[in-house]
């Protein structure tokens, strides 16, 4: 796989791939372009500076940490609406958030921040999970409560 990728550097890519890419990705081209140039604008300071994207981050990614329940629930509608929107309407959207990024880009900050607390937040609840699953299955010498109930007495005879 790595092989066939640098040998594709190599050689180019034609415009048409490209698109075709484009075509299929379009919500992913959009928001890799936003953040490209919402950092810049953010770094330079073009309007509003890297404070507020920092601080609105950082707010978010508190709230999506916090209300892991609501923001999951917000989450899913957004991206079930985004999912089954019509391609000009994610041109649209797309559009939208690029011109966004370029005056205001604390508000793509705050976005990816609530996207990161409730990752975090739900990746976290899921290790712990298979954690504490993992050390009562393999290290407690005990039987777990349901085995030790439905054992019976040896009988003598």
């Amino acid at each position: 796989m790595a092989k066939k990728v640098t040998e594709k550097i190599k050689e180019g890519v034609s415009v048409e791939e490209i698109e075709k890419f484009a075509r299929k990705y379009t919500n992913e081209v959009f928001l890799i372009l936003a953040l490209i140039i919402a950092t810049i604008s953010s770094i330079f300071g073009f309007f509003t500076g890297p404070i507020w994207s920092l601080i609105f981050a950082g707010l978010l990614a508190i709230v999506g940490i916090a209300l892991p329940m609501q923001v999951g629930k917000f989450l899913k509608k957004l991206l079930k609406f985004q999912a089954k929107s019509p391609k000009t309407t994610i041109i649209i959207i797309g559009i939208v958030r690029i011109i966004l990024a370029v005056f205001i880009p604390f508000i793509l900050f705050a976005e990816i921040g609530l996207l990161a607390g409730y990752s975090f937040h739900t990746t976290t609840r899921e290790l712990q999970g298979l954690e504490e699953h993992h050390s009562e299955e393999h290290h407690s010498e005990e039987p777990p409560e349901h085995e030790k109930h439905s054992e019976e007495p040896p009988k003598e005879e």
